[in-house]
């Protein structure tokens, strides 16, 4: 079988580790070139290393999203070396948790400015290259916080709810040039940071889970394949949420 993303170009923000780092193995595995991009430089390099031992093609750049100039410089790195851009896969993202009543003004710009500003950003910047392209897939990582709400958490679901309506936004404006924007809500997915969480609360979410058990980096990696990957053609504008159906 040929791989799903022959000569595809993905450049993959917030890919040093975590559910980044799982969606630019699996990319890479299926064929496509890589272009990671952190903020962390020393996590980034090492990243870097573990996808070259796959056999893909990849460089790594230091990005702050939420820096225009940086992300401009982003893109013409992946111009310069690749000469196009297929797949953006927007997952940088922060939290800075804490009752709304409390919340410094700082916490909340912060994560706006990561989650929602970031990914406006990284699209304006790669949809000009799409357009001349006039094809292209972009992924947003959303969370099914985006589409629930949670106490304490106000900033980070009003970013990701934000990052739900500007992938409509964007699929509507892009569609009549080949574009496709789509959305993944995961759910808990485990992490080196879910994983430091109290057992107690971990029982706690396992409970609101119908399939009982927590999602893996892997599952939302194989969504964001399907979206990337000719598979999905016909969809755009959609969210996809992989949370063992905890939002339902």
């Amino acid at each position: 079988m040929a791989p799903k993303l022959k000569d595809k170009v993905a450049l993959i923000t917030g890919s040093a580790r975590g559910i980044g780092y799982a969606i630019a193995r699996l990319f890479a595995s299926e064929g496509a070139s890589i272009v990671l991009s952190d903020v962390n430089e020393a996590t980034l390099k090492e990243a870097e290393k573990g996808i070259t031992e796959l056999g893909a093609q990849v460089i790594s750049v230091k990005v702050d999203v939420t820096n225009e100039a940086e992300v401009e410089g982003l893109v013409k790195k992946t111009i310069d070396k690749f000469g196009k851009v297929d797949i953006l896969v927007n997952n940088a993202g922060i939290t800075k948790d804490g009752l709304l009543m409390r919340m410094p003004v700082s916490d909340w710009d912060a994560v706006l400015s990561v989650n929602l500003k970031g990914a406006f950003l990284c699209t304006k910047a790669v949809s000009r290259i799409m357009i001349k392209q006039r094809s292209g897939t972009i992924v947003n990582m959303a969370s099914i916080i985006g589409l629930m709400g949670n106490p304490g958490q106000a900033n980070y679901a009003a970013s990701k709810g934000g990052l739900i309506s500007l992938t409509k936004t964007a699929a509507k404006e892009f569609a009549s040039r080949g574009i496709r924007v789509n959305a993944i809500a995961p759910g808990f997915i485990r992490t080196d940071m879910t994983d430091k969480l109290p057992e107690d609360l971990k029982k706690a979410m396992l409970s609101r889970i119908p399939l009982n058990k927590f999602g893996e980096t892997n599952d939302v990696a194989k969504a964001a394949l399907f979206l990337a990957g000719e598979e999905s053609d016909y969809i755009t504008g959609c969210t996809i949420r992989v949370d063992g159906g905890m939002a339902i």
